[in-house]
């Protein structure tokens, strides 16, 4: 259910159909689309009023070499399916499938994929295995725990990755479950954890702040959020509350620049604040080595 105010702002809806809402912007007119009027253009997308006019512009030769080399109409188009969404949710489900195969080999897929911080530091183990920083999301601890997290999944990314785009959407989805994996390797250092629920809470994180962004009632995302949150430190559960905070902070941050770089002459800036995030969480990976007292074992 959405405010008044949101309900007011245009700019929040395509502008042919204002029914539609939506997070990308034509890059041409800079309007609002949803993704059945968007057309992939060579940088971003536009919508078909400016198709149309860049396609009425073009010469005779531009017409020919187009209809030789593009790509046909119908692939350019977003279909408007969260397709990042459910290419997640099939390759967690695989390998959760690959997981329960007997005589050692499920068991081997878990080990090679689970996440234990000292596995980064060859200085612990002999070794550096950093791949695990964000395999960690593809391997669960049974059926109810995949299952909740792709219901989860599911139920946001439909939502959220429409708005955001597909690679807004994925990125968001592996600096969040990166962040998780930061905050266990400060907060847990020897704990081993799987699962995705820090990728899960960085999309709520980012549902909040998006939401709060275009004026709709964030209010029972929130309530869903703080108890899934609290949770996790109560006695009993077995979950990694720290993978819950970093995973939430990093999508709370992610979408904040988001929503902050909108425009299509910010997408540089967008990009360079995405990969400073990317690289920070790198370095946070550094304290263990240089700064061992500070962290939590």
């Amino acid at each position: 259910m959405s405010t008044q105010d949101f309900q007011r702002n245009r700019e929040n809806f395509c502008y042919r159909h204002p029914d539609r809402q939506s997070f990308v912007l034509c890059q041409r007119c800079l309007r609002t689309i949803c993704p059945e009027c968007q057309t992939q253009g060579a940088v971003g997308v536009i919508c078909p009023e400016c198709l149309r006019d860049q396609q009425k512009a073009q010469s005779p030769a531009q017409k020919k070499a187009e209809r030789r080399w593009s790509r046909p109409r119908a692939m350019s188009a977003s279909s408007g399916q969260p397709v990042v969404t459910y290419t997640i949710i099939a390759i967690t489900a695989f390998v959760y499938l690959l997981t329960l195969i007997p005589g050692g080999f499920g068991g081997a897929v878990q080990d090679a994929l689970y996440f234990w911080a000292p596995l980064l530091y060859p200085e612990f183990r002999g070794t550096s295995q950093p791949w695990r920083l964000l395999t960690v999301a593809l391997v669960h601890s049974g059926i109810w725990h995949v299952g909740l997290n792709m219901l989860a999944l599911w139920m946001i990314g439909r939502s959220l990755e429409p708005l955001l785009g597909r690679w807004r959407f994925l990125t968001l989805y592996l600096l969040s479950a990166l962040g998780g994996s930061v905050a266990v390797t400060l907060l847990s250092f020897t704990t081993p954890v799987v699962g995705a629920s820090g990728a899960i809470f960085g999309l709520f994180g980012a549902l909040l702040v998006i939401g709060r962004h275009i004026g709709a009632n964030i209010a029972g995302i929130a309530l869903v959020l703080g108890i899934n949150l609290v949770i996790g430190f109560i006695p009993g559960f077995n979950v990694s509350w720290q993978a819950h905070v970093g995973g939430l902070v990093v999508g709370l941050l992610v979408a904040f620049i988001f929503t902050r770089t909108r425009a299509v002459r910010q997408r540089g800036l967008q990009i360079g604040l995405l990969v400073a995030v990317g690289a920070g969480l790198v370095a946070l990976l550094l304290v263990p080595v240089f700064f061992p007292a500070l962290v939590i074992l």
